[in-house]
């Protein structure tokens, strides 16, 4: 049952998808966390079909592009970048612990994380007006890569309560390298360079934006899950568009 539950809580937490809850706890949380980038599969798959179907129809590229960057913010309630936005606002004051803590809660975005969204949404727009169907679904499985990396064993929560604290240090560090080798594997099959190097760049700039919230916050909350996501994803896609 945790198994099942387990996945539940990943796809409830990460999508809008119309699946009915089950038990919550850190057991069943370290499953939820470790499935993250089969979701995020799933969603690449969603997301390559749209994005398919749009170029079939014999619509822009631009629009094409836009429209599947509007539906992936749509099927994930656009709350990675919620979290994005507050992590951005976080580290753009400079501030420290509670005090950096207590900007994330505002129910406000500042300047920093309006530009953080506009500038992800932009960038991953532009990235999908040449990319294949498969390369969609290898940046969305990467990107989602970043949840177990980030929830991790010996990475704290900066809160005693909250999503940070349910996720923070469940995640074996096997499980979280399994997951990158089958990603990256999956990835130089399609894209024999451009996908191993999608995942390294990705990894890369997760662990650097957890490591400084970490040194900053104390460690991570939801919201730095968040923002974790969408940088990389955005970095993925990225690497992914490179000729």
């Amino acid at each position: 049952m945790t198994l099942l539950d387990g996945l539940r809580l990943s796809i409830t937490t990460l999508t809008v998808l119309p699946v009915r809850g089950g038990r919550v706890d850190r057991a069943t949380a370290a499953v939820a966390m470790t499935a993250a980038p089969l979701v995020g599969t799933l969603l690449g798959g969603l997301l390559a079909l749209l994005l398919w179907l749009l170029r079939e129809a014999h619509a822009p590229t631009l629009v094409a592009a836009a429209v599947t960057v509007a539906a992936a913010a749509l099927l994930t309630r656009g709350m990675h970048l919620d979290g994005l936005a507050d992590t951005i606002d976080a580290l753009g004051s400079y501030r420290r612990g509670d005090a950096a803590l207590e900007i994330m809660k505002k129910p406000d975005i500042g300047p920093f994380g309006v530009a953080a969204i506009a500038a992800t949404m932009l960038i991953q727009t532009a990235t999908l007006t040449s990319l294949s169907a498969t390369a969609v679904i290898i940046a969305w499985a990467a990107g989602r890569l970043a949840i177990p990396l980030a929830c991790r064993r010996g990475v704290p929560a900066a809160r005693p309560e909250g999503l940070g604290a349910l996720v923070a240090g469940t995640v074996p560090l096997a499980a979280v390298i399994v997951a990158a080798v089958v990603i990256a594997a999956a990835g130089a099959l399609a894209h024999p360079w451009h996908g191993p190097l999608a995942v390294a760049l990705s990894i890369s700039a997760t662990l650097l934006l957890v490591h400084h919230c970490t040194r900053r916050f104390g460690g991570i909350t939801g919201d730095v899950l968040g923002a974790s996501v969408e940088l990389s994803t955005t970095i993925a896609l990225v690497a992914l568009s490179l000729h």
